[in-house]
């Protein structure tokens, strides 16, 4: 392993690549990074998201229905086309991008049966953007008995340690803080995930400031019959994906008789108990929040009046891009062979150099 020292200077531009389990788009964040006196520094240059079209959104959404065959040639064309999506993003660039660090779309997240699949062939994405592409950050710890997630955390230690918590509000609300000098991370419970799930309800892909949710009551049978979900007691490591909400989440709540805006309501109650029930147990001042989620403005203000934690609220881009700019981090750690997954966050027998390069 190469070791760091103060001594050091090091400086890379790597472009991160992010697509979430709510399908919003994909997202593309060149950045660059410097290791100056002993720390990390990062600046993202531009970012972007670019929407998915129906078709193929359709198509990664129903990736875990297909034969082996065919999701091989969707894992190929998908990375095809993150590979055009890169190089338009930046035709305009006068210094050129190190590298691609891509996380690819989950299809399969069964860490604790041993497998876990991210598509977005690497391969195909060095071809079409004419740069190296790091992907497949998940596997390495998988196959070290860890749950392939969540990677975030190395980020969120060295380059946001100014902050007690760090919170993210994407498909699934995941923390990470420094607890003794170890970074503890885990995923909480569902967020967008089920949000947008009742919102296709209404023919809509999310529900914007939370409006619909806005407009129902908290139905007491099913907010508990959520919050006794085993998976709240267990202890991490612990992650989650989505055929967890599937087969325990979506029955609870389709079973339920009463409205649908009761039923949003109740969802909301339901994330924000889970994630200040954790939250308000750790040592602190405040709390970062990015993600997806941080935009509905009922879920912060449920937050806010649930937390005793100060909850700060970053810029856009950091809200949006944070995930992606990790991402591309990761892509660093793999270059100078540093861990990018660590086995005190998922549970591995080591740590490990998280990611497989395509030239």
């Amino acid at each position: 392993m190469l070791t760091l020292s103060n001594n050091n200077n090091l400086s890379f531009r790597v472009i991160g690549v992010m697509s979430g389990t709510s399908l919003d788009g994909l997202d593309l964040c060149l950045c660059s990074f410097n290791f100056e006196s002993g720390k990390w520094k990062y600046k993202i240059i531009k970012a972007n998201t670019i929407p998915y079209i129906a078709e193929l959104k359709v198509e990664l959404s129903m990736g875990f229905t297909k034969s082996g065959s065919e999701l091989t040639k969707l894992d190929y064309d998908y990375g095809r086309w993150i590979g055009r999506q890169v190089k338009e993003f930046v035709k305009d660039e006068e210094i050129k991008p190190d590298f691609i660090a891509s996380h690819g779309h989950t299809i399969f997240h069964k860490p604790n049966d041993g497998y876990t699949l991210q598509i977005g062939k690497g391969s195909a994405i060095a071809v079409e953007s004419g740069l190296p592409c790091i992907c497949d950050f998940r596997s390495s710890d998988v196959s070290r008995s860890g749950q392939g997630a969540p990677l975030v955390p190395i980020g969120d230690k060295l380059l946001f340690a100014e902050y007690d918590i760090c919170l993210n509000l994407g498909g699934f609300a995941n923390l990470s803080y420094e607890k003794e000098q170890t970074r503890i991370a885990f995923d909480i419970g569902p967020c967008n995930i089920i949000l947008n799930h009742l919102a296709m309800k209404y023919g809509i892909d999310y529900d914007h400031n939370g409006e619909l949710g806005k407009k129902g009551n908290v139905d007491s049978p099913l907010l508990n019959e959520l919050n006794s979900l085993d998976f709240y007691q267990m202890q991490s490591p612990k992650s989650l994906g989505r055929e967890w909400v599937e087969e325990t989440i979506l029955p609870i709540i389709e079973k339920s008789t009463i409205s649908l805006e009761d039923k949003f309501r109740t969802v909301y109650e339901h994330i924000t108990e889970q994630i200040c029930r954790i939250t308000n147990s750790i040592n602190g001042t405040n709390i970062l929040v990015t993600g997806g989620g941080t935009k509905n403005i009922l879920l912060i203000h449920l937050l806010k009046n649930k937390s005793n934690h100060s909850i700060v609220i970053p810029d856009n881009q950091t809200i949006d891009f944070k995930e992606s700019l990790i991402f591309a981090f990761l892509g660093v750690l793999y270059m100078i062979k540093k861990p990018g997954a660590l086995s005190t966050v998922t549970g591995a027998s080591e740590d490990s150099v998280s990611g497989c390069l395509y030239y």
